[in-house]
């Protein structure tokens, strides 16, 4: 199954580039995604809603299935230079990799904004990722709702504890629309240090400040306090080898490097719940220039890494698995 959040403009034979009110879809008959009439209009987010509880019924009871085979909900938010089309396109191949067949880790939800531009045209304060944000944090504090209500049923009754970890995968600029939305979410909730709302957060290739957690474990309104605190583990992916976040690092924070090219900013205090993994030697050399940027997407290794993430396996055991570099992160060293 196929599903899909936006807030673009919907037009006769697809979405736009335009901002609209949020729309939810479903593609129940497994259609060409990026064909417009593949989709299904819903109601509204409780329709949306609905329609996903009864696939999640059927996933397994958490109370007797090891966390590692635990099903997830899994949203993915594509990046800034993504044409409706060409985010899902993307977003189909995450779901044949990770959501399909026997192995399927449940199931993954696209949220698709108003992206639109080139790789020039990154600027400081997009204000298309930052009202997406907003509309996203709708999305968030809705879900922060139900999960909250379901955790108070679940401590009087453990089988109806919700049946699915809440996770999230975001690429290039999604990452600081995710950033935006995790701040508002985590205000509107009057910071909130009870509920984990997202279990695995998979920041890939993010073009945002790489110190973007410099608040480390304090409560102090940082950039990405919001993540840190509603998220029980944050994993940045990045590669030295990715040209789009070398161009994108000079036209934003001056001096401030991208976290996605050069990955945490260790002279910073970081969140003991967040950690870096520097992807560059599971993306073939033959990949170059700014291919790298997308390249997490097209390699098998990465999806087997991302899999093994959103499991919750351990860091030192993706060490010894080999789906993380021998050679100990910025992260694991200084830890």
């Amino acid at each position: 199954m196929y599903w899909l959040i936006t807030n673009r403009n919907v037009q006769a034979d697809g979405f736009g580039d335009e901002f609209a009110d949020l729309s939810f879809w479903n593609n129940p008959t497994g259609g060409p995604v990026s064909r417009f009439q593949s989709w299904n209009r819903l109601a509204d987010i409780s329709a949306f809603r609905d329609e996903l509880l009864k696939l999640t019924a059927a996933f397994p009871d958490p109370l007797t299935t090891p966390p590692e085979q635990q099903k997830h909900v899994t949203f993915f938010v594509h990046g800034y230079n993504e044409t409706w089309s060409a985010a899902c396109i993307r977003y189909d191949s995450i779901v044949q990799h990770l959501f399909t067949g026997a192995d399927s880790m449940g199931e993954c939800i696209l949220f698709s904004w108003p992206s639109e531009g080139n790789t020039l045209g990154y600027l400081p304060d997009r204000s298309e990722a930052r009202e997406s944000g907003e509309d996203f944090a709708d999305v968030l504090s809705e879900l922060y709702d139900w999960l909250s209500a379901n955790q108070r049923m679940a401590a009087q009754d453990p089988t109806k504890a919700c049946r699915a970890q809440t996770s999230v995968i975001c690429h290039s600029m999604g990452n600081y629309l995710l950033e935006n939305a995790m701040n508002i979410a985590w205000t509107r909730k009057n910071r909130p240090l009870l509920v984990s709302l997202i279990n695995q957060l998979l920041m890939v290739a993010a073009d945002v400040d790489n110190d973007i957690f410099r608040s480390g474990d304090a409560v102090s309104k940082g950039d990405g306090e919001g993540i840190a605190n509603l998220t029980y583990r944050v994993s940045a992916l990045y590669s030295g080898r990715d040209s789009v976040l070398g161009i994108s690092a000079g036209m934003k924070h001056f001096g401030k490097r991208r976290l996605g090219r050069s990955g945490l900013d260790m002279t910073c205090p970081v969140p003991d719940n967040v950690w870096d993994i520097d992807c560059s030697a599971l993306i073939p050399p033959a990949v170059g220039g700014m291919q790298v940027h997308s390249a997490y997407f097209e390699v098998q290794k990465c999806y087997d890494l991302m899999r093994a993430l959103l499991q919750g396996i351990d860091r030192s055991v993706l060490i010894g698995r080999g789906l993380v570099p021998a050679a100990l992160s910025k992260t694991q060293s200084a830890g």
